[in-house]
């Protein structure tokens, strides 16, 4: 007898009714066909029951709160901050079922089914007892969360939104229950209908039911900001094709995958972790983790990522990094502790907050003493009313969702364009840059020399000179020596026997191939061989005039020709340069390359200014000057070796650090090492700041209008009193209506 994977129960396979299927080179039985289909649609979901794919509801799960990040605990719970439910720290493949909302429409659904008759009876004057029986199971049943936050916010004293809720809808129920069972403690004059006092079950009841509506449509907008994570991490497949050590393969769960694993990646077919090919050669789909739409060129010892997309070529790869470890889940794992983060401006929405409530309550309590007083009769009535509207309509709901909602959709779409923001400050500092700090060498070059030119004297031929010079090469440990390989590779140029080598420290190198002598390196080496140079000269000149690296050639003591080998400008830097240009942001080069070949490149790139030969500990001390001029200083290097400057920096951007993603001195990193990557990050600050304030704006001025309008400063000369029940509902949609903005970030294009 087996186990079946799904529901647990025994399965003898010679009868199981459900059938078999293969998974990872085993087999599993089934007791019905309905087990197999969910095995089948997510078999690692059974197998791996601690996965992050599954749906339901850890009790040992951390929780946290958007609105109030530090509050963190073991299982879901309220905020006693905000009173806001709390939210699962760690975003997982499938959309949770949230507890709440699924409580949250119950109530709904039944305060519906009650509040609509009573709003439409009690306007034929419906009797108030029957009113009571009606409004009381939505108030205390429907709108109990409300009561059970309110009441925690008086005894944290954390005035929120729910304070407010919970006193209006409870002066306005007890007021009419009051009125309903006690009549005669109300003077005469302030009774109507009929001798009775007026009774507000209907507002409450409707009230309560409107804030329902309005706390449905804010969960369910709330769990589309996990979107763009939740995207990510459905891209990691869920098996690998392992090489086993006899040479057999095996499909077998991520989950079981090690380092130095041996898995094979056919074409089409998603990367299942990081790892380094070992044999074969394809193109890559990187755009995931990158934002680029052109594949990538990967051969042998190329690094590939898990969950790209392989193109049409086949290969073996090895495991060098799985789980926790890989650029995916650190991905994951930054940009969901990121959107958890509070930028600088949330500061301003405390303070706010931290008096806003009693001043609306101090409102609410004048409102009703100067109707009672000098309102029209029953006053009463008049008073209880405006107190009521007063407290649901300033609910600061909108104003505390403005600014987290935002940071939450921007920082995960900047996760699916390669721009990994380390928290809400860093992205909020992006915005104010005045002057980007930037290395040459991976950043505005590609950082791989190629070779450029090959210019011979007229006994030589070029390809006879580059053949010899590239043999020599292949023995020497020069940075330039790769690129004069490869350029020979590229002209089929095949290599041949060297017999002697030398290494020349500071000049070049010598050897003897072919029977003959060849020196290949600067004018000193030549010099130091009694090789006349008169002939070379003039051409490495003019070739460094243009940012070209020149070595010297001599073929047995003669003057052979000169080699010349750049770093390729990247193609977009142009266009970066000219965007920050665009905006009034100064580009300055760093680097640690000669004056002259930096100067070539920003002339070229029509770079502000240019700081060339400096050592990474110098990057130090330019940035603190930069900062002493009041500048606002980004600065983008490789996140290891400028650490020190990185961190210094009002914003540190690391570059192109791929697999090896260096994260913690940076605020901002970058998967490609790209420009563009800056201007993405960039806009993406502008757009989601931009985005905030909109929020901010409109929810304050929701409040500065809404407040005195429900206080009655209308009536008088209008003779506008506003509803409770209008009131509720302009609540309700104002922070709808600030989620829904925030949202419009995931169609941003950056």
């Amino acid at each position: 007898m087996l186990i079946d994977p799904v529901c647990g129960m025994k399965v003898d396979p010679a009868t199981a009714k459900g059938g078999s299927s293969q998974y990872g080179g085993k087999s599993y039985y089934f007791c019905n066909s309905k087990c197999q289909g969910k095995f089948i649609a997510n078999p690692e979901k059974y197998l791996n029951p601690t996965s992050s794919s599954s749906a339901t509801v850890d009790k040992e799960t951390i929780y946290t709160c958007p609105m109030d990040p530090q509050i963190r605990q073991k299982g879901p719970g309220n905020c006693p901050i905000c009173g806001m439910a709390l939210e699962p720290e760690e975003v997982s493949l499938e959309e949770v079922v949230n507890p709440e909302l699924k409580d949250i429409t119950l109530r709904l659904k039944i305060s519906v089914a009650l509040s609509l008759p009573l709003m439409v009876l009690a306007m034929g004057h419906l009797s108030a007892k029957i009113q009571f029986i009606m409004a009381t199971p939505v108030v205390l049943w429907g709108g109990l969360p409300f009561f059970m936050r309110g009441w925690m916010s008086l005894k944290s004293r954390n005035l929120n939104m729910f304070t407010l809720i919970g006193i209006g809808t409870g002066v306005a129920y007890i007021y009419s229950v009051i009125a309903t069972f006690f009549p005669d403690l109300f003077p005469r004059e302030l009774r109507v209908h009929g001798g009775e006092p007026a009774v507000y079950f209907e507002a409450a009841a409707i009230i309560v039911t409107l804030v329902l509506l309005g706390q449905v449509l804010e969960l369910k907008a709330r769990n589309q900001t996990g979107q763009a994570l939740r995207a990510l991490l459905g891209l990691s497949p869920k098996t690998a094709r392992k090489i086993e050590a006899d040479g057999s393969e095996v499909d077998t769960p991520i989950s079981q995958i090690q380092v130095s694993d041996n898995l094979r990646v056919r074409p089409g077919e998603k990367i299942p972790t990081d790892g380094k090919i070992i044999e074969g050669k394809s193109t890559v789909d990187e755009s995931m983790i990158t934002g680029e739409p052109m594949p990538v060129e990967k051969l042998l010892d190329s690094a590939v990522t898990g969950a790209t997309v392989n193109g049409s070529g086949s290969f073996i790869m090895q495991a060098t990094r799985v789980g926790s470890n890989t650029l995916l889940a650190q991905i994951v794992k930054l940009v969901s502790q990121a959107q958890r983060s509070r930028a600088p401006i949330q500061k301003l929405v405390d303070m706010v907050s931290s008096f806003f409530v009693p001043v609306v309550i101090g409102i609410a309590l004048i409102s009703s003493v100067v109707w009672f007083f000098f309102g029209p009769s029953p006053s009463i009535s008049y008073a209880v009313v405006c107190a009521v509207t007063v407290l649901i309509i300033a609910c600061p709901c909108a104003l505390g969702l403005a600014t987290p909602m935002s940071i939450m959709v921007g920082i995960g779409k900047g996760a699916s364009y390669g721009v990994l923001i380390k928290n809400a400050e860093s992205l909020e500092v992006m915005e104010k840059i005045t002057t980007l700090v930037i290395d040459k060498t991976g950043t505005l070059t590609e950082g791989k020399p190629k070779l450029s030119e090959v210019k011979a004297l007229s006994e030589f031929e070029s390809d006879y000179l580059l053949k010899l010079v590239a043999s020599l090469e292949k023995a020497s440990e020069h940075p330039l020596a790769d690129a004069i390989i490869q350029g020979a590779k590229e002209r089929n140029l095949k290599n041949v026997l060297v017999q002697k080598f030398d290494s020349i420290a500071g000049m070049g190198v010598r050897g003897e191939l072919e029977n003959k002598t060849v020196l290949v390196g600067n004018k000193k080496l030549l010099e130091k061989f009694n090789v006349v140079t008169d002939q070379l000269s003039p051409m490495a000149e003019e070739l460094q005039k243009q940012g070209h690296g020149v070595m010297l050639v001599a073929i047995d003591g003669r003057p052979a020709g000169v080699i010349a080998v750049r770093d390729p400008i990247k193609k977009t830097a142009r266009e970066a340069i000219t965007y920050f240009h665009e905006r009034g942001i100064e580009v300055m080069m760093v680097t640690g390359d000669n004056q002259h070949t930096a100067q070539v490149v920003a002339v070229e790139l029509k770079i502000d200014s240019v700081m060339a030969e400096v050592l990474p500990e110098q990057k130090f001390d330019i940035i603190k000057k930069l900062q002493a001029q009041r500048k606002i200083v980004a600065m983008a290097g490789d996140g290891i070796n400028d650490a020190p400057a990185l961190a210094l920096a009002n914003i540190g951007i690391a570059m192109g650090t791929g697999t090896d993603v260096a994260m913690e001195s940076a605020g901002v990193t970058l998967v490609k090492g790209d420009l563009m990557g800056i201007v993405r990050a960039h806009r993406l600050s502008q757009q989601t700041m931009k985005n905030i304030r909109q929020n901010l704006f409109f929810a304050f001025f929701y409040n500065a209008l809404g407040v005195p309008v429900a206080a009655g400063v209308l009536y008088p000369f209008f003779g506008i009193l506003l509803s409770p029940m209008l009131a509720s509902l302009a609540m309700s949609l104002s922070s709808v209506s600030v989620i829904v903005n925030a949202l419009r970030l995931r169609g941003l294009r950056l």
